[in-house]
């Protein structure tokens, strides 16, 4: 089992750096995944403390630097969702229900031809979060002075070309 590394200094929420143990900002991040998931009949997402470590470092860069897009060197077998809103002003449930509300534009399908809306990108972070190939998520959230990031790395990546989501 991989450890997740103790975060000596924190900027905003912070995650316990305990292997094994959830703090209740993860929980939270995980319940909500999983309340989607069986929405549609899909097998629970198993927390995983390595793709919370990616997801760390990754936030935390986000932060440090102002940037805001997705890791030039995510490997091709993790996905990830990024949130990013004004510090403090949203609970974990809030950043993870922003990603959720896509599921208005959401149609079971192979995957691009999975929006209403016919932009695969309207409904990205959902499909992701109820791919039936990902089996672990790992989330951290950090802050700068003005914002909070959420990002969620996930294994196996979803969002594959031809595949179907279910």
């Amino acid at each position: 089992m991989r450890r997740l590394v103790p975060v000596v200094a924190c900027l905003g929420l912070c995650f316990s750096s305990e292997a094994g143990a959830l703090d209740q900002a993860q929980a939270r991040v995980l319940v909500e995944h999983n309340r989607e998931r069986a929405a549609w009949g899909v097998p629970a997402l198993r927390w995983d403390h390595g793709l919370a470590r990616e997801a760390e470092l990754y936030a935390a860069q986000l932060a440090s630097s102002g940037q805001w897009r997705h890791s030039a060197s995510l490997s091709a077998d993790r996905g990830e969702n990024l949130w990013m809103g004004t510090r403090g002003a949203y609970r974990p449930s809030d950043m993870v229900g922003s990603w959720l509300q896509q599921r208005a534009r959401f149609v079971p399908g192979r995957f691009p031809q999975v929006s209403r809306t016919g932009r695969w990108s309207d409904v990205g972070h959902y499909s992701q979060i109820v791919w039936r190939g990902t089996t672990h998520v790992g989330c951290a959230i950090r802050s700068s002075a003005s914002a909070d990031y959420l990002v969620c790395r996930y294994g196996p990546a979803g969002n594959v070309v031809g595949r179907g989501v279910f």
